[in-house]
């Protein structure tokens, strides 16, 4: 185990000047902070927060840990909402966010391991829900609080999680297209890693079984959560010899960068194509067509999932708990009726 003094001996400096760069004392000049820094880095030292403030066990602050390359992420909306929803919360009892933007699953993995190691938060919340994700393992193993927006992949486990039931989700709003007269309706989603692209495609596949619609695989498209992702999908849509008239799409973001590729095209939405979406992001609002999609309540994930975090952070018995966010679908104008 690393010691201060190890890094004191290492820096050549006294093991009260390192304690001090710790404390981030305005005294030490930056010199020898970078020095110090330099030490703790080199021989993997992680100050612990909580040997300074013994009294208090309690760091005041929570970990948020945002999807592989944070950079990408915060493009989509739904990230800036939800930590709206985390900040409201953790604001009105005084705790701080350290937020992790790590581009990388490795980088990820390293700063979760600082946070735990370090003592530098109280427990951590997870903006995503993988399969076989390193981190969850990571935080089980530690025994360390945390909580997971989204399903956990071992559903029967005893995790906390706040989620929407995107499996009925995906199965109104693809009702919605069936309604409206269409049979030959596509699916748009994110990576299947995910499993809230899996839910939302399972509802999507049951509501076609249910009204009797066969699944057409070339139909089904999966990109990553981001704009880019949406020209491939409909390139390859429009050189099918018959392309569906509706489209499921899994996220809002995708959405955005569809209508403007199908715009390139000359393909009119809701005239040519009709598309549902998901997340009700305040973008799908102010595009031309306005979107028709699933209102998640993003605010209220996020501060459901902090209430839940301080509770097991405050207790560790705290029991696990499954915290199930109403969505409503927000009808506008990328609809039209079919046939």
């Amino acid at each position: 185990m690393v010691t201060i003094k190890d890094v004191a001996k290492a820096s050549g400096v006294s093991p009260s000047t390192v304690s001090r760069v710790i404390a981030n004392n305005s005294r030490i000049s930056e010199e020898t902070k970078k020095k110090v820094r330099k030490a703790m880095k080199e021989l993997g030292y992680h100050p612990n927060i909580n040997a300074r403030n013994l009294v208090a066990k309690s760091t005041k602050a929570i970990g948020v840990i945002m999807p592989s390359s944070a950079d990408k992420a915060l493009q989509n909306p739904f990230f800036p909402e939800i930590l709206r929803g985390i900040g409201s919360v953790i604001h009105d009892v005084e705790y701080s966010m350290s937020l992790s933007t790590g581009e990388t699953e490795e980088e990820i993995f390293s700063e979760v391991q600082r946070m735990v190691y370090g003592s530098y938060v109280d427990g951590v919340i997870l903006l995503y829900s993988r399969i076989n994700d390193k981190v969850t393992n990571f935080l089980r193993e530690q025994d360390f609080p945390f909580v997971i927006v989204g399903k956990p992949s071992d559903f029967e486990s005893e995790i906390t999680h706040v989620d929407n039931d995107n499996f009925r989700a995906g199965k109104e709003i693809t009702n919605h297209l069936i309604e409206m007269g269409h049979k030959r309706i596509g699916f748009i989603g994110g990576s299947r890693d995910l499993f809230v692209t899996r839910d939302r495609e399972d509802g999507y596949e049951a509501a076609l079984q249910e009204a009797g619609i066969e699944e057409c695989d070339s139909y089904k498209i999966h990109t990553e959560f981001l704009k880019a992702g949406g020209s491939e999908a409909v390139e390859h849509l429009l050189s099918l010899q018959t392309p569906p008239t509706g489209l499921v799409v899994s996220d809002d973001l995708i959405s955005l960068g569809m209508l403007s590729m199908l715009e390139k095209y000359g393909v009119r939405v809701p005239q040519d194509v009709s598309m549902v979406s998901f997340n009700n992001v305040y973008l799908s609002e102010i595009t031309r067509p306005a979107l028709t999609t699933v209102d998640i309540n993003i605010y209220e994930l996020g501060a459901q999932s902090a209430k839940a975090l301080i509770e097991k952070a405050i207790n560790k018995l705290e029991p696990a708990k499954r915290i199930i966010i109403p969505h409503r679908i927000v009808y506008r104008d990328s609809v039209s009726k079919e046939g």
